[in-house]
């Protein structure tokens, strides 16, 4: 007589999977080892949501653990497929080839997008479009009067690791886990293939067996968000969030705890905040409460900002010019672009400068709320 196995358990198996990345890995937080873990399992199920965040492991210099960290997921994810250079027609035919589409792990992916790479627009699109489960690339395929317009799906697991930054657009879809250098006192254990990758894979063959067992409870679900999580960081985190439930534990309070502690990081370090960062200057810093401000004392104030990047944007100072560019992609309350006024000064001449009213409903839609004055400060 033969009976049936004990269900796998799933809280114990992501505490094995944790607990292998962090002999070879020196992660920046606890979040990022409980990210990267749920990360792992997800890619295992993607066909249980809508869409699937890209892991993005970046680092302002060399050795800081990058690329050690993608080899790792590499030995736990289903159909690893390491890209270095890839192109974008190479990718989304690997991932249309059959019925089981490969894990892409991108290392140094700032040759593809750093500031001395081109602008690889057809990649970055590619990319995109994989995040959700929906996205497909659209390609002409045969020859001459004869093509035929074809639609390559471009669903897949995504990982990528490189020095600096990555296009806003990736970066939204991201679980950004910032690299840095071990310190003095931080050891890893040295990962040699030959011996560490079948430990790897019996993981990953533990996870796929879990996954099977655990898919048609996490497909219908519908994970609670952290309070203020939403828009495209709920797209990001509902994924892992729905499978911290599914293996329970202390996994869900994790979760939630590590999601919320990176998208509160992502907002305060991503270049896509730029906008918000500078409208959020205007209200708190400059304009403090005046109603109108001319251009060229609203430049001399931001510059002057020690811990600002107004003084160095894309290599070289924020000027009249820039300024414009920038606040005339947000809009008045009027729903007209906000643009420079002319303003009458005290000794008569006319100059162009900004209005408060006019800032008014970005600053309500975009910024944060402003910091609570004190009664020292108001006094």
């Amino acid at each position: 007589m033969t009976t049936d196995a004990p269900p796998m358990d799933g809280a114990e198996l992501l505490d094995e999977v944790e607990a292998f990345h962090r002999r070879f890995n020196v992660f920046p937080s606890e979040a990022a080892y409980v990210a990267v873990a749920l990360w792992d399992a997800h890619a295992h199920l993607l066909d249980c949501f809508d869409s699937t965040p890209r892991m993005a492991f970046l680092s302002p210099e060399p050795g800081s653990g990058k690329s050690r960290a993608l080899e790792i997921v590499e030995t736990l994810v289903p159909n690893p497929m390491v890209a270095v250079n890839a192109s974008a027609p190479a990718l989304f035919r690997a991932v249309s080839a059959g019925e089981s589409p490969p894990t892409i792990l991108f290392d140094e992916i700032d040759t593809i997008f750093g500031a001395k790479a081109g602008d690889n627009e057809e990649l970055r699109g590619w990319i995109n479009a994989g995040h959700r489960r929906s996205g497909v690339t659209y390609r002409c395929v045969g020859d001459g009067s004869s093509q035929t317009v074809v639609a390559f799906p471009s669903y897949c697991g995504v990982a990528v690791a490189g020095l600096g930054s990555l296009p806003d657009t990736i970066l939204t879809r991201s679980i950004i886990i910032r690299m840095r250098r071990r310190a003095p006192n931080e050891h890893v254990e040295p990962f040699r293939a030959r011996l560490h990758t079948p430990e790897g894979n019996a993981l990953r063959d533990r996870l796929a067996k879990w996954a099977n067992s655990a898919r048609d409870r996490i497909a219908g679900a519908w994970p609670e968000l952290p309070k203020g999580v939403t828009d495209r960081p709920a797209d990001v985190w509902e994924p892992l969030l729905a499978i911290a439930d599914a293996v329970g534990g202390h996994w869900p309070l994790r979760a939630r705890d590590a999601c919320a502690e990176l998208v509160e990081a992502s907002k305060a370090t991503d270049k896509g905040s730029l906008g918000i960062r500078l409208l959020t200057d205007l209200r708190d810093l400059v304009f403090n409460g005046a109603d109108r401000i001319p251009t060229v004392a609203i430049i001399a104030e931001l510059v002057a900002m020690d811990d600002a990047p107004w003084g160095d944007v894309n290599g070289r100072a924020l000027d009249s010019r820039s300024l414009a560019k920038w606040l005339r992609e947000y809009v008045t309350a009027d729903n007209t672009p906000i643009v420079a006024r002319n303003i009458r000064t005290a000794s008569g001449p006319v100059v162009k400068g900004y209005y408060a009213t006019d800032l008014h409903d970005a600053w309500t839609r975009y910024c944060p709320p402003p910091p609570e004055k004190s009664a020292t400060s108001a006094t």
